[in-house]
């Protein structure tokens, strides 16, 4: 079965942290819309070649870039070595992002300072180094994926939260920087998702979050993916942040 082929056909794609939940979800869209997909991972190299396996199968051209997106170095090599392979770099997305959860007042520095290494700067640093061959090519489409943590707040994600709402303010800014090089930049900020991450939460507040979603579940990866996939194809829209989350937060 081969792959779908649109506007977007021959696209270069990279993709943060995607190989797992939302990432996987969105590396997978992508390539099934013909987008060439780079799929960046940090440790789990079985699990990551697995996936672009499957994806290669059905016919799509991947290439997996492992890297750290919190060491700027090698954030801008794993930029470097997709633009290496397929010559640009069209399409962004800051996916990869981590927790380190507790009450501010038990928060370490080392606990601030990873999430927002990873979440916010690494964010910055494949943004800086991918948005050359955008503006050199004159297209170039960046989403970053934020989450309502960063809108509303979240008690013990202080430093999530921080993290969330500083790539909110940091897509604005730039998208006002790159519009002119039909580059644009925009935010999905998921709510509560069926991943890994939320796995990892209590019963209690898995629960308790739940219960404040008037469409009264939690969202599917794809659905997620859907949502960037949307943003990828949109021309006329910039600096803008989509929330998905089934009506936990309404402005």
């Amino acid at each position: 079965m081969g792959v779908a082929t649109d506007a977007q056909e021959s696209r270069v794609a990279l993709i943060t942290g995607g190989s797992r939940g939302i990432g996987k979800a969105i590396t997978a869209k992508l390539s099934a819309h013909g987008v060439r997909v780079a799929i960046n991972y940090l440790g789990n190299q079985p699990r990551a070649e697995e996936f672009a396996d499957q994806l290669r199968e059905s016919g799509g051209l991947v290439m997996l870039v492992q890297g750290d997106i919190s060491d700027p170095q090698s954030a801008q090599q794993l930029v470097g070595r997709v633009i290496q392979e397929w010559g640009r770099i069209d399409i962004l997305v800051n996916n990869a992002g981590i927790t380190r959860d507790n009450l501010l007042l038990r928060m370490r520095a080392d606990e601030w300072d990873a999430v927002l290494a990873t979440n916010l700067t690494g964010m910055f640093q494949c943004s800086k180094a991918a948005l050359r061959s955008m503006v050199k090519h004159r297209y170039g489409r960046i989403v970053n994926i934020s989450s309502i943590a960063g809108i509303m707040g979240n008690p013990g994600q202080t430093n999530y939260a921080a993290s969330k709402a500083g790539m909110i303010g940091f897509s604005r800014a730039l998208a006002r920087e790159v519009a002119s090089r039909n580059v644009t930049v925009n935010v999905v900020a998921p709510g509560l998702v069926t991943t890994e991450l939320t796995e990892g939460m209590t019963q209690a507040a898995y629960e308790g979050l739940l219960a404040q979603i008037p469409l009264g579940r939690a969202a599917e990866p794809r659905e997620i993916a859907e949502a960037v996939w949307f943003l990828i194809q949109s021309d006329y829209i910039t600096g803008q942040t989509l929330v998905v989350d089934g009506g936990l937060v309404m402005d």
